[in-house]
Formats: structure tokens, sequence, C-alpha cells
């Protein structure tokens, strides 16, 4: 619902709002983190997002990695481009009601036309 006028510039101005005062936020952070040095990860946590070093993270990825080759999913959604339909004969999340009742006639409309084709092809063979 939130697609107004009013509330996209309110998001807009709380996303600068976030900019301008990032930095003092981070400073806020380095100086309890500074003074009080038996501060628990888990309590700063609360306060802001952590981030693994660089150096932790390539010892870990190695491990995640070999874990990952085991298990490969198939994710590929195979789609035809014509009706937008998948293997299973479902649409896309995003397509509204609309539009998918739109392309079921359009197909159904095209199936009929098959049909009466050939009924009048074999009209004509019949005398």
């Amino acid at each position: 619902m939130a697609k107004s006028l009013r509330s996209k510039w309110k998001r807009k101005m709380r996303a600068e709002k976030r900019k301008k005062n990032a930095p003092k936020e981070l400073n806020r952070l380095k100086n309890i983190l500074k003074v009080g040095s038996d501060v628990l990860m888990k309590d700063v946590e609360e306060i802001a997002t952590v981030v693994v070093p660089k150096h932790c993270q390539e010892k870990t990825q190695s491990v995640v990695n070999d874990e990952k080759d085991d298990m490969k999913m198939e994710t590929e959604i195979k789609r035809n481009k014509k009706t937008l339909l998948d293997q299973h004969g479902q649409y896309p999340v995003w397509m509204n009601q609309r539009q998918r009742k739109r392309l079921k006639a359009k197909r159904e409309k095209g199936k009929g036309k098959s049909k009466a084709k050939a009924a009048k092809a074999a009209k004509g063979l019949a005398w």
C-alpha cells in the first residue's frame, strides 16, 4: 500500500537521515568498545551489524564450499517465453491476476482456432 507520494518522500528522507547519522553512530560504537573492553559481542550485535573480518571469512568459506558441493540443488526454473508458464504450469510470482487471465484467454483462443480449422477441412473433404 505504501506507494503514495508522501510515503515515498518520507522513505527517502529517512534514508538520507541514516546516511547523515551513520558516522556519528559508528564513532559512538567505537567509543563504547574502547571504554569497556569487557563488552560482549552479543551486546554490540543489538546496536549494529557485526561483520566478520576478511581473513576470517576465507577460512570459513573453504569449509562452507565443501558443504555446498555435497548439497547442490537445481533451482533453475524452465519457463516458456511465450506463455510465461513454468514446467508446472505456474505463472511468475510478480504477475497479477488480470495479466494471468488475459494470457489464459489468449491461449484458449489459440486452441479453439486449430480445432475449427480441422473441422472445416474435414467438412470440405466429405462431399
